[in-house]
């Protein structure tokens, strides 16, 4: 067996050499007839080219494949990018109308604050809120008015729709405003239209409970409820809410203040009227005719 390997190794080797040789051999005709400058040899290089390079084609299916793929590829890089670049800016536009509705919702406050129709005897000031307490067992919020501004402690504030709190703690340019909703407040309001009296006590959640009510067969939901003014506390006439029923089967109050977005509060102040001790006072007295007719008796004189 390891002779017949060898007689076959003899066999190939000076094949392979001479296969090499005149492959060589051909790449260096065609190299020198290439590079030859003649009419005749152009004119043979451009048959050889017409017959041989069609034939070809399959050969560079691949080659055309792949540059294809690149091309596609550098496409959908560019795509890429430009999609990064879209929700880049879809997210700047987002922010940017986030504001926007901020800013509109922050307008449309300040316009109810403008239009809310009060007693001609409350004056307010209009403060923003700078905080809130941030505590589930506390309800208060902080304004940037204070005593500088007159505020007064326990005056009344309001949205641009509704009561929000009274003023409870005062600084010289802050105030503490302690919402309806807080556990330690309790205000007398009246239920409209059936004009029962009622207590509104706050337990910190949205929709604080009617107590004390009068005559609990005459409320219904949907009732107006406003601030009675019994006490001092509150001045009366003040919109709070309407009468709901709870999931506990008691009735509460739909505030209509917008406790999710307190951004500037109404601090209402009452000016006391002029208290008039002499009546007779503002009787303007006639002049007397004796006066005018002397000088007309003159005249005749």
């Amino acid at each position: 067996m390891a002779k017949d390997t060898n007689t076959t190794d003899d066999y190939i080797r000076p094949l392979r050499r001479l296969l090499s040789a005149l492959f060589i051999v051909l790449l260096f005709g065609i190299f020198i007839l290439w590079r030859i400058d003649s009419p005749r040899v152009e004119r043979v290089r451009a048959q050889l080219v017409d017959r041989v390079v069609p034939s070809f084609e399959w050969a560079l299916v691949p080659v055309t494949k792949t540059v294809d793929m690149v091309e596609n590829f550098q496409s959908y890089r560019r795509i890429y990018e430009q999609n990064q670049e879209l929700r880049r800016e879809l997210r700047q536009m987002q922010a940017w109308k986030e504001a926007a509705l901020q800013l509109e919702q922050k307008n449309a406050k300040l316009l109810d604050l403008n239009n809310v129709q009060l007693d001609p005897k409350y004056t307010y000031v209009t403060g923003v809120v700078m905080a809130d307490s941030g505590s589930p067992f506390r309800q208060s919020v902080l304004l940037n008015v204070g005593s500088r501004d007159g505020i007064l402690d326990g005056w009344a504030t309001m949205d641009g729709i509704g009561l929000v709190g009274r003023i409870s703690g005062l600084g010289e340019n802050t105030a503490r405003v302690v919402l309806l909703t807080d556990s330690n407040s309790r205000l007398p309001v009246t239920i409209q239209p059936s004009g029962q009296r009622a207590i509104l006590s706050g337990d910190n959640t949205a929709r604080p409970p009617l107590e004390f009510i009068e005559s609990l067969e005459l409320v219904r939901p949907g009732d107006r409820v406003v601030s009675s003014g019994d006490g001092g506390v509150f001045p009366s006439g003040l919109v709070i809410g309407q009468v709901a029923l709870g999931a506990d089967r008691r009735l509460r109050v739909v505030l209509a203040a917008d406790y999710e977005r307190l951004d500037y509060l109404r601090v209402l102040r009452s000016l006391e009227g002029e208290r008039i001790t002499d009546p007779g006072s503002l009787i303007v007295p006639e002049a007397p005719l004796s006066t005018t007719a002397e000088p007309a008796e003159a005249s005749n004189g």
